[in-house]
């Protein structure tokens, strides 16, 4: 049986451990809701992906969580309109 002729240090165990560690995910806000969503999915909040929408999220809803659900969007609707313009949004406009 073949055995090792030096022991390995524990830096140099170190060192071919060096890229074993866990990554934080990268997250792109969603263009509909705003919530942080993996690049190349499906918003699960929304249901939106490249401005279209792709799930009904409401469907699946029951009726409780349904009338939650559009008061939340019809709160989020009325704060972008009503929001005042800075000098950057006039010169866009």
């Amino acid at each position: 049986m073949g055995v090792p002729k030096q022991r390995k240090t524990k830096g140099r165990r170190n060192q071919r451990r060096s890229h074993i560690y866990l990554k934080e995910p990268k997250l792109i806000r969603c263009s509909k809701c705003g919530k942080p969503v993996l690049p190349h999915t499906v918003c699960q909040n929304c249901g939106y992906y490249k401005g279209e929408e792709i799930i009904d999220v409401m469907k699946k809803l029951t009726k409780k969580e349904k009338k939650k659900k559009e008061k939340e969007i019809a709160l989020k609707e009325k704060e972008e309109k009503s929001k005042p313009l800075s000098m950057e949004g006039l010169s866009q406009k």
